[in-house]
């Protein structure tokens, strides 16, 4: 999982981007408007957290433009200002959360969360896909075992989980995992499949539930599809 800190103030920033660290989260930091425009168009982030009072453009004209190219990454609004009429015109603007400072760190990551969640079309913290279960909270067991994994690896992983159904091309995972820094070559994200599915075969008796689409990179399968393309000598673990 990977955040965008949007605020001007490096102490309250360095205190979102520990908190985040700590529970196992990617954060990158823009200290003003502008920047943070610029950060969201070349990077996908799972959210944005963004204060209101900037030093070039508000908030609240950030939050106008991104919506206005449709571009429809969750942010939650992390500010000073606690009046009705600004947390209204937030969410008018197309905000997810709104939350006031100063913060609590737990409420913080229950609402990065929750948001990732809903906007991702899931309601619960764990996604289960037949025998596998995935906790975005960094925690991913096969038939209630857990499976030891990467970070690299649970991140391929996550992303897949996040956007089940969807094909992903080999970019999406190398900015999901190294940020636009020191990228290395895109084969390097076969590396971390091909060991993904080795983990997930091991302890399934051969079920893959990672789908090469050829040509254009990766998806995650449904519990369904992967036992129907599974080898006829699969032994299922129970």
């Amino acid at each position: 999982m990977r955040l965008l800190i949007v605020e001007d103030e490096s102490s309250i920033a360095q205190r979102i981007e520990t908190t985040c660290i700590s529970d196992g989260i990617s954060c990158d930091i823009a200290e003003d408007g502008t920047e943070a425009l610029e950060m969201i168009k070349l990077y996908d982030y799972d959210a944005v957290i963004l204060d209101l009072m900037l030093p070039d453009i508000n908030g609240f004209e950030v939050l106008s433009r991104l919506r206005a190219i449709k571009n429809g990454t969750p942010v939650i609004i992390l500010s000073g200002l606690n009046s009705t009429d600004d947390k209204v015109k937030c969410l008018t603007i197309g905000a997810d959360d709104y939350l006031t400072k100063p913060f609590s760190k737990v409420e913080l990551l229950a609402r990065i969360y929750a948001v990732i969640r809903r906007t991702s079309g899931h309601f619960s913290s764990v996604i289960n896909i037949g025998p596998l279960e995935i906790d975005i909270k960094r925690c991913v067991k096969i038939y209630d075992v857990e499976m030891p994994l990467t970070k690299k690896e649970y991140s391929i992983l996550e992303l897949l989980a996040l956007k089940k159904g969807t094909v992903l091309p080999k970019e999406a995972f190398l900015n999901h995992i190294y940020g636009g820094l020191d990228e290395p070559e895109v084969k390097i994200v076969d590396v971390f499949i091909c060991k993904l599915r080795k983990k997930i075969a091991d302890m399934t008796g051969g079920l893959n539930f990672i789908e090469t689409v050829w040509g254009r990179g990766y998806m995650l399968r449904d519990f369904e599809d992967a036992a129907e393309h599974a080898p006829v000598n699969t032994l299922m673990v129970s």
